[in-house]
């Protein structure tokens, strides 16, 4: 809950300083928490509310890839601009290097061997990096370690 009132909070502060970007950015973000928290009838914890952050960063690294498409750089800054801003609220990511070393652990711990244990590796491992790694990214890397 501390998070969802910082964000409530930076979002009164950037209305004040008529500050557009940050204004419509928080709005975004705190719409999609509250939806959520409505579909959930409670409400979300800061891990749940990161994972939230997580998927609208997500889906703007999304919208850059199809404005570079279209040819579109206004609109590709926009979205780099609006991750900037999503970003500095998350704790600080982990590297590729450090995923693996999580995700070798787990595979060990499991006595993973195939790709057919991907599911209960990511079942283990996926909470673990809650809020610090992508789980496409986190996929990528168990896939690749159980294929070996």
């Amino acid at each position: 809950m501390v998070l969802k009132s910082k964000l409530e909070s930076d979002l009164k502060d950037a209305m004040r300083a008529s500050d557009d970007l940050r204004k419509r950015t928080l709005r975004m973000v705190i719409s999609s928490i509250k939806n959520t928290e409505i579909d959930r009838q409670s409400s979300l914890t800061d891990v749940e509310v990161s994972t939230i952050m997580q998927k609208e960063i997500k889906s703007r690294r999304e919208a850059i890839a199809e404005a570079e498409k279209a040819n579109r750089p206004d609109l590709s800054q926009s979205a780099q601009d609006e991750i900037a801003v999503l970003e500095a609220y998350l704790p600080k990511g982990m590297t590729e290097d450090e995923i693996k070393t999580a995700a070798v652990l787990v595979i060990q711990e499991l006595n993973a061997t195939t790709p057919s244990d991907m599911g209960k590796v990511m079942k283990t491992l996926l909470p673990r990096l809650q809020g610090r790694a992508p789980g496409d990214i986190v996929s990528r890397i168990v896939r690749d370690l159980l294929q070996q």
